[in-house]
């Protein structure tokens, strides 16, 4: 039996208008057409799908069962040609979002609560990019965007500047080198390090300072979340290296010391890695400008 979508439209306009001249006005073709592909179809399942000795004709038990499929199936077919919709005029799509940099989470809520404000047709969800290849994972489209500091050249992926921030070194207020104006890399030697569970080759005091520099900490102790790091600093129970974003609410705290990494500092940018097929869809565009505009407003606090 071969049922098309014009079949369920034709059986539910008949039932809800009554009569098959009217359904054919609402359905826009003549009665004798509408009539037709009604016996068509009752040859087709065997049965008759309309008592029609009824007036105004009714439904048969067979016809009852065609409609139930009609008001499960239309309602699906219809959302989905919405979608198809939005996502052509590209008011509605699809925002899955790998991060592989741990303490974008602090800075990343604030970008998705404006994001979900303007394009509320749009799905979103975050996956830390940690546990996987983010990028990899962006070419097979199993996410959308990349937020990395490490871009590359990869033929279909567009690395779009978010912004640049300071990583910066944090210790309690008694510890010693709270008394100098800044920290090189030979100062960690015989210090715990108290560092997010990565790969240090993701952290930036490893790829920027203490790598390049040959120099191994006394110790490291990892910590998933960004709070407990600032308790344990704040108990002398180790030093940090964290980006100003995540430091600015205790750069003023009695209790920490927050100092440059080397004389000049250490800058580092962030990066939206993206398919390049996707670089200009409207809702991808806005995301980034939120990222930088958030960034803005917490550089100036």
């Amino acid at each position: 039996m071969h049922i098309e979508f014009r079949h369920l439209r034709t059986i539910k306009a008949i039932y809800e208008a009554g009569g098959v001249a009217k359904a054919a006005d609402q359905l826009n073709i003549t009665q004798s057409a509408l009539s037709h592909q009604i016996k068509g179809l009752e040859d087709q399942a065997g049965v008759e799908l309309f008592v029609r000795r009824s007036k105004p004709m009714t439904l048969s038990a067979a016809g009852m069962r065609l409609l139930r499929l009609a008001e499960q199936v239309l309602p699906q077919v219809e959302a989905l040609q919405d979608e198809f919709t939005g996502l052509r005029a590209g008011s509605s799509g699809r925002m899955h979002i790998a991060i592989e940099c741990h303490a974008c989470f602090e800075w990343l809520f604030p970008v998705l609560e404006a994001f979900r404000k303007s394009w509320p047709d749009v799905d979103v969800d975050i996956r830390p990019g940690l546990a996987f290849d983010a990028l990899p994972a962006l070419l097979k489209e199993d996410v959308d965007l990349v937020v990395s500091s490490d871009p590359e050249k990869i033929s279909g992926v567009t690395f779009t500047e978010l912004f640049d921030y300071n990583a910066v070194f944090v210790a309690a207020s008694t510890h010693p080198l709270a008394k100098k104006a800044y920290v090189e890399a030979q100062d960690f030697r015989g210090q715990t390090l108290i560092t997010y569970p990565v790969d240090r080759a993701r952290l930036d005091v490893f790829s920027q300072l203490l790598t390049p520099a040959k120099v191994e900490p006394a110790a490291i102790r990892q910590v998933e979340l960004t709070a407990v790091i600032l308790l344990l600093v704040a108990s002398n129970r180790g030093v940090a290296v964290l980006p100003d974003w995540v430091v600015r609410e205790v750069k003023y705290n009695s209790d920490y010391v927050t100092r440059p990494l080397t004389r000049a500092g250490i800058t580092r940018r962030l990066y939206a890695a993206t398919r390049s097929t996707d670089v200009d869809k409207p809702f991808v565009r806005d995301l980034i400008g939120y990222a930088r505009t958030e960034a803005v407003k917490l550089q100036a606090q």
